[in-house]
């Protein structure tokens, strides 16, 4: 899968909200996921690297 289906995916899924109004707010959203998937990782990353 790209990331531009992805991301395309993401946005339906993410229209269906009926208390998100706008693109700007879903973008907003988006945005904050996406970071929080990033320091998720890098988290699991540290665990593993010290737990090693």
């Amino acid at each position: 899968m790209t990331i531009r289906t992805l991301v395309k995916t993401i946005q339906d899924i993410m229209r269906q909200d009926t208390g998100v109004d706008g693109d700007a707010q879903r973008i907003s959203q988006f945005c904050w996921m996406i970071f929080s998937k990033i320091i998720d990782d890098q988290n699991q990353g540290l665990e593993l690297i010290r737990d090693a």
